[in-house]
């Protein structure tokens, strides 16, 4: 069974915080984020953390929120089985999972709109990794 894990450190809470709102009565999503906006934290260790409970099962995805989104994302990447994907508009989120079979969507709160990251995230959970010439690609990485 799919699990969605979401997290954020204090930059990206508000954001996390909204995506919950939004998408409580569709996803039971697993909060392991930050649980407020005031205190600087070390996205790594929020990242990580994400990282270690989405790597247990190929079904799990992750949604990962900072202020940018590439710190999270880089700190993500160095995880084996996980292929996270900083995403910012439809389209690349769309090609993420087609074409790269992430399994993490890493936003910026300071540069992505609202609504641009609620379609985003509903993108990423319902489009599917076409594999095909992709599959033999996703294993290289």
């Amino acid at each position: 069974m799919k699990k969605i894990f979401i997290s954020s450190d204090h930059a990206g809470y508000n954001l996390k915080e909204q995506i919950k709102k939004k998408f409580l009565k569709r996803y039971n999503f697993h909060d392991l984020g930050t649980d407020n906006s005031k205190i600087s934290v070390n996205y790594p260790d929020y990242a990580h953390k994400l990282c270690k409970r989405v790597s247990v099962n190929s079904k799990n995805m992750g949604i990962l929120v900072c202020g940018s989104g590439m710190g999270m994302s880089m700190a993500a990447n160095k995880h084996k089985k996980i292929r996270a994907a900083m995403c910012y508009s439809i389209k690349n989120t769309k090609l993420s999972r087609l074409h790269n079979n992430a399994n993490i969507i890493t936003l910026g709160s300071r540069l992505t709109k609202k609504n641009t990251a609620f379609k985003c995230i509903e993108v990423f959970i319902n489009t599917k990794f076409e594999g095909g010439r992709h599959k033999k690609r996703v294993k290289k990485i």
